[in-house]
């Protein structure tokens, strides 16, 4: 076969077969050829000719290229990718011409190989002087894009936009610039890159931005990318980053609840490191300081509505407008002085009414309660409970320190620790009583300023110290068992919950050593009143003057007072602590 111009393997692939020719039609194929090169020596198989469409049909069109008869070409290769002709008749087109005569004696034309050729020239100098092509995208395939550029070319996935896409199926369709990265004619292999171009774009628009920046400004940026400390955003070419402490005036929990990746939106240059090409942003800083006004929308004692929007064990947050919040201390959220955890009667989203108890526009700190709209129940109780009123109830709790009893109000009276007994030290409240019991008591006081509800069961009962010097005068003579004996004395039992003490020094005229040689635990010995303290609920007793028969007067002539006896056991026990730790 005569031709000009070499057809490279990949134009090849697009030849079009009608069927094998036999050895007349071969002969006559050959006469044709040889007419040809007579009478019309320019049409050279392997060339491209320009023809005008004469006629089309569903399969083929028939071009007229001058030549003593028509071509056909593949209907196919003049349609668009919805089916529809993208030409018409009369319409002039280029062709390649594949045979000047086929078994069925017409010339073999091809539109796709003739695009293929001008497209080859286009895109060879395109990867040459480093120019862009213009293609559309006509389908996704396996790790990107195919792209019509006259030839199929492949698009990267990386290659697509400066930033990671996941959609691909977006830009089907879609008609853009593209550069040539990589291009093998022989192999027929193209790859292109529209993040290049972008990137250049954005480099130049980056350069424009970067001398224009300076803080303070307000300027328009889109939302680039989210994180959970903020938001990046593109001020064109350059990043700034929008912190969330900077997003709100209020609280944010996450920028997503706030931002949108492509929101465009306006932003205040709080910093600008020139050097690193840093940007730091503000977005609360373009709308007035919401606590600027604060003291005059929210003024002392006035009621208003908020909306719940955190939940802790020491109170409830309220926002009250965009970027201010107020705090229901749990305190103030019941007249109870054993209130409920917040979380067990209050939900975030939950709309409470509260009222404003102080306002503090330097430390941004509204102070609320809730407690406040109701009636005060400590008004009725003052009145209802004066002192020295006897009670009963059911026993609310046992802590440590107390017992907190129910009386059928709404805040609950405290039994404290020391109004238990008169007589007995380091009471257990917990060994003693439990929740549910019924109790009575005697009113010992209501504090309705601080709050305070306290009752009282020894009070029930006469101090037995009150009067313990009628009962036990110095200089009497009195007997029990001893209930304790320590390095430094004794202790007999006189009545119930009621002690002396016998120091060592008092056990015996003779110098005493070791206490156990003298007098055990279980022992009652005979002993004599020397001193009464009251105030300090203390007795003490001395056996050798019993022993020895002194009387009232006697004792009062000793020369060691109560106070002298007091600074003597406190000396003794220093005296052992300083021998146990010898020891």
């Amino acid at each position: 076969m005569a031709t000009t111009q070499n057809v490279s393997k990949w134009v090849e692939e697009y030849d079009v077969v009608y069927g094998e020719d036999t050895e007349e039609q071969k002969s006559s194929s050959e006469f044709g050829k040889f007419l040809t090169s007579q009478e019309g020596k320019n049409f050279v198989e392997g060339e491209i000719f320009i023809g005008t469409i004469v006629k089309m049909t569903d399969d083929f069109v028939t071009v007229d290229i001058g030549y003593k008869q028509e071509g056909l070409v593949f209907a196919r290769e003049f349609k668009n990718y919805d089916g529809t002709f993208k030409v018409k008749e009369g319409e002039e087109v280029e062709v390649y011409l594949e045979k000047l005569e086929s078994s069925l004696g017409n010339l073999v034309l091809s539109r796709d190989k003739a695009e293929i050729f001008r497209a080859w020239d286009k895109i060879s100098e395109a990867s040459d002087q480093g120019s862009c092509v213009k293609g559309t995208v006509i389908s996704k395939v396996k790790g990107g894009l195919s792209v019509d550029i006259g030839v199929k070319a492949f698009l990267p996935g990386s290659q697509i936009d400066v930033r990671p896409t996941r959609n691909l199926d977006k830009f089907i369709g879609q008609t853009m610039d593209f550069k040539v990265i990589k291009f093998n004619k022989k192999r027929g292999n193209i790859v292109l890159s529209r993040r290049t171009i972008l990137q250049e774009e954005r480099d130049k628009m980056r350069g424009e931005t970067l001398g224009q920046i300076r803080e303070g400004m307000i300027v328009k940026g889109v939302v680039k990318n989210i994180t959970d400390y903020g938001a990046f955003i593109d001020l064109g070419g350059v990043d700034g980053l929008l912190h969330i402490t900077d997003m709100s005036w209020g609280r944010v929990k996450h920028p997503n609840n706030l931002l949108t990746v492509g929101e465009e939106i306006e932003v205040k240059i709080l910093k600008f490191d020139e050097d690193r090409e840093r940007v730091s942003l503000g977005l609360k800083q373009v709308r007035p300081n919401p606590w600027e006004e604060a003291k005059e929308h929210y003024v002392v004692g006035s009621q208003l509505e908020g909306e719940v929007v955190s939940v802790k064990d020491y109170g409830v947050f309220l926002e009250l407008d965009d970027g201010i919040e107020g705090l229901i201390h749990v305190s103030e959220m019941t007249w109870s002085n054993r209130p409920k955890r917040p979380s067990l009667c209050i939900s975030v989203g939950e709309k409470i009414k509260a009222q404003v108890l102080d306002v503090d526009v330097e430390a941004k700190r509204i102070s609320l309660g809730i407690k406040q709209l109701q009636p005060n129940p400590w008004d009725s109780i003052e009145k209802k409970f004066p002192m020295g009123t006897k009670v009963k109830g059911e026993i609310k709790s046992v802590v440590d320190f107390g017992i907190f009893v129910d009386l059928g109000e709404e805040v609950d009276a405290l039994i404290h620790v020391s109004d238990i007994s008169w007589t007995r030290k380091n009471v257990m409240p917990k060994n003693e009583f439990e929740e549910g019991q019924e109790i009575e008591a005697l009113v010992l006081s209501v504090d309705k300023e601080n709050q305070r509800f306290c009752l009282g069961i020894k009070q029930l009962e006469e101090d037995p110290w009150k009067n313990i010097e009628q009962r036990f005068p110095v200089g009497t003579m009195v007997s029990g068992p001893v209930v304790r004996v320590t390095d430094f004395g004794a202790f007999m039992e006189l009545e119930t919950g009621i002690e002396g003490f016998i120091h060592i020094s008092e056990l015996s005229e003779e110098r005493v050593e070791k206490i156990s040689d003298v007098i055990k635990k279980g022992d009652s010995p005979e002993a004599m009143v020397i001193s009464i303290d009251k105030e300090a609920q203390k007795i003490t007793l001395s056996v050798k003057s019993a022993q020895d028969g002194e009387g009232g007067e006697a004792v009062g002539d000793r020369s060691q007072s109560q106070e002298e006896v007091k600074a003597a056991t406190l000396g003794d026990k220093l005296k052992n602590l300083i021998k146990i730790g010898r020891e």
